[in-house]
């Protein structure tokens, strides 16, 4: 069944996985990768989406390694070989209108999840729910919202948001 333009779209917010220290190791901070805690950790975050039934068409992800590694273990470990598109405007210091913009140049979908970075995933998800504070995400945390049309200021509806914590013991 195809998604029918200006239903609803259910909205994952994902920060990346645990990564590797900021330093002298990793004078790219572009290029940091995730750890192997964090890679374990996120797929048993994954299996936890898993059993809440997440099903994905797009995994929109920042161009960082850390956050594109978290996005392909999305796509891996969910059912229905979601598609993996880079998208600058979620690169560190975008603002939410730069990330509103890039998701309606991504088309109309039933399930999208978006791979990012604190603090401007927190900020993007504020600016959705027209909260007086942006939500702090841990790394691997997700938060799940509907919007109701094009994304905008006050245009989503808070579904849930889970600590990995909460994921990993739902897996």
């Amino acid at each position: 069944m195809a998604h029918e333009p200006g239903a609803r779209t259910r909205l994952y917010l994902v920060r990346h996985a645990i990564a590797a220290e900021r330093g002298p190791a990793w004078p790219d901070d572009t290029k940091r990768p995730l750890t192997r805690r964090g890679v374990a950790r996120m797929r048993q975050a994954v299996g936890g989406l898993r059993a809440l039934d997440v099903r994905l068409r797009v995994i929109a992800t920042s161009p960082l390694v850390r956050a594109e590694q978290t996005a392909r273990l999305l796509a891996d470990g969910l059912d229905g070989e979601p598609e993996v598109v880079i998208v600058p405007a979620l690169a560190p210091g975008y603002g939410p209108e730069a990330v509103a913009e890039a998701l309606i140049a991504l088309g109309d979908a039933e399930s999208i999840a978006i791979v990012g970075h604190e603090p401007d995933l927190g900020a993007f998800a504020g600016w959705l729910l027209r909260g007086t504070h942006a939500p702090a995400f841990r790394k691997g945390g997700v938060c799940c919202v509907d919007l109701h049309g094009p994304p905008g200021a006050g245009a989503a509806a808070l579904v849930w948001m889970a600590t990995p914590r909460m994921l990993r013991a739902l897996s």
